[in-house]
């Protein structure tokens, strides 16, 4: 299984390394802004302006994520385009920081510490590696559930920082959205019975300093084999069956690409993935998960990022994972000459 695993990941790693430089100022005063996080989604790549507002970044041909740049007090600005460009300046402006006093006052039925129980278990996981996980800024969250909908949502002005104490990152995400849906309720005793849950948000891994663990290592091979970020990379490379993957319908073994239309979408090498029936998923002869598809289609890249975030579910396996099962989308990849922590 790990042999497979390694023979799908040396493929992307011959790339060659870019740089993009940069300052950040203040948009209403023009004056440097120092410490503001620069980093490209969802990886272990990123740095922080110095004291004359500038930053320098190095990235490879297998970072395909947005660059983001985030700093407390100011909206954030996420840059598509990048790679046109070599210097760049961008101007923050302030926000207007104020958590939602309606949600925190809000009699919902249920307390603020039942709230971050249930928000706990839905956002870490109840997986070893979700239950491993600490959020350390907890107060920062806001947590709103709504009786009618039997829904939980979650928001906070400043990135949720998480400590993963097996895969051994630290994890700053920046939360956009979060919403818990319960089929079923009962607050007297409670018993939530979860639907779906959907979150997104701008993510930011760094390295702990045990990160280099033999033990490390393993758990993080172990989490990826199976992971919705395997089977994505899988399906974008057209390499199910040889990943260990098998699709089923009804109960019946069937050709994949008979289901999962996949067609190249542009020049950046995005996919568009349609799916003809929902269907069950079989990873190495003993995991199943179903996949849900709520919209036409989705977008793919190669290394299994997908948008449409709340239109695609998993169910078993793969829906039971969370943040504290996920890995940065760099992951596997010939990228240590570019992190910067």
């Amino acid at each position: 299984m790990i042999s497979r695993l390694l023979c799908f990941l040396l493929l992307p790693t011959i790339c060659f390394s870019q740089t993009l430089t940069g300052i950040i100022l203040d948009a209403s005063t023009s004056k440097p802004l120092e410490t503001v996080a620069v980093y490209f989604d969802n990886t272990t790549i990123g740095t922080t302006t110095d004291d004359e507002g500038k930053f320098s970044i190095s990235y490879s041909d297998a970072i395909q994520s947005p660059l983001v740049i985030s700093y407390l007090g100011y909206e954030k600005v996420i840059i598509e385009d990048y790679r046109a460009k070599n210097d760049i300046t961008i101007k923050l402006k302030p926000t207007d920081v104020s958590l939602d006093e309606v949600f925190i006052d809000f009699d919902d039925g249920l307390t603020r510490k039942q709230k971050l129980r249930l928000f706990r278990k839905e956002f870490l996981g109840s997986s070893k590696y979700g239950k491993s996980c600490k959020i350390l800024n907890e107060k920062d969250i806001v947590l709103r559930y709504d009786k009618k909908r039997k829904t939980l949502y979650a928001n906070a002005d400043v990135p949720i920082i998480i400590k993963n104490k097996v895969l051994q990152y630290e994890i700053s995400f920046d939360m956009i959205d979060f919403e818990a849906i319960y089929r079923y309720v009962n607050l007297k005793q409670q018993d939530f019975a979860l639907d779906r849950v959907a979150y997104a948000g701008t993510s930011y891994y760094k390295n702990l300093e045990k990160a280099d663990k033999k033990r490390t290592k393993r758990a993080r091979e172990k989490v990826y084999e199976g992971s919705v970020q395997h089977f994505m990379r899988s399906l974008f490379h057209k390499s199910l069956k040889k990943e260990g993957y098998e699709i089923y319908n009804k109960g019946f073994k069937v050709d994949e690409y008979k289901y999962f239309k996949i067609e190249k979408k542009d020049s950046c090498g995005l996919k568009e993935v349609s799916l003809k029936q929902n269907v069950s998923i079989l990873y190495d002869r003993k995991e199943q998960s179903d996949i849900n598809v709520y919209v036409d289609s989705f977008f793919l890249d190669t290394y299994g990022n997908y948008s449409a975030i709340k239109g695609v579910y998993f169910n078993g396996a793969m829906g039971s994972q969370r943040m504290g099962d996920t890995l940065p989308l760099d992951y596997g990849l010939n990228t240590k000459k570019e992190t910067q922590n």
